[in-house]
């Protein structure tokens, strides 16, 4: 038998998914479940409460002092993003937690960091 790279079995149905059905959509429908498709994936900003920003506070002060590596989570437009690094300062004045990663250094807004883990 030939081999189907669409099809799937499903218990004993054999289906090919949502090949099947795009020849008889719209080109409009398409891109409107494609959008929705995107949409579904975004996350919502998380609500830290005064204890999370109590512990994000004393994670970013031990990182600091301790040089180790960390991974910081940051949202930004309904997606969580992961930095892996050593925190190199903390600008106060622009509220900014400068993060070298690797050769490179990156400056994230604290307001969007979501979650700071040490490693070392």
């Amino acid at each position: 038998m030939k081999h189907n790279k669409y099809l799937k079995v499903v218990g004993d149905i054999k289906d090919r998914g949502r090949i099947k059905w795009t020849a008889l959509m719209l080109p409009e429908h398409v891109e409107m479940i494609r959008e929705w498709y995107a949409k579904d994936e975004l996350v919502a900003k998380p609500e830290l409460t005064e204890d999370d920003l109590q512990l994000l506070q004393e994670e970013m002060d031990i990182a600091l002092k301790r040089q180790c590596e960390v991974v910081i989570q940051s949202w930004k437009e309904g997606v969580v993003y992961e930095h892996r690094g050593t925190i190199e300062g903390i600008e106060a004045r622009n509220r900014m937690i400068v993060c070298k990663e690797g050769e490179q250094r990156h400056r994230l807004s604290i307001d969007k960091v979501v979650g700071i883990v040490m490693i070392d």
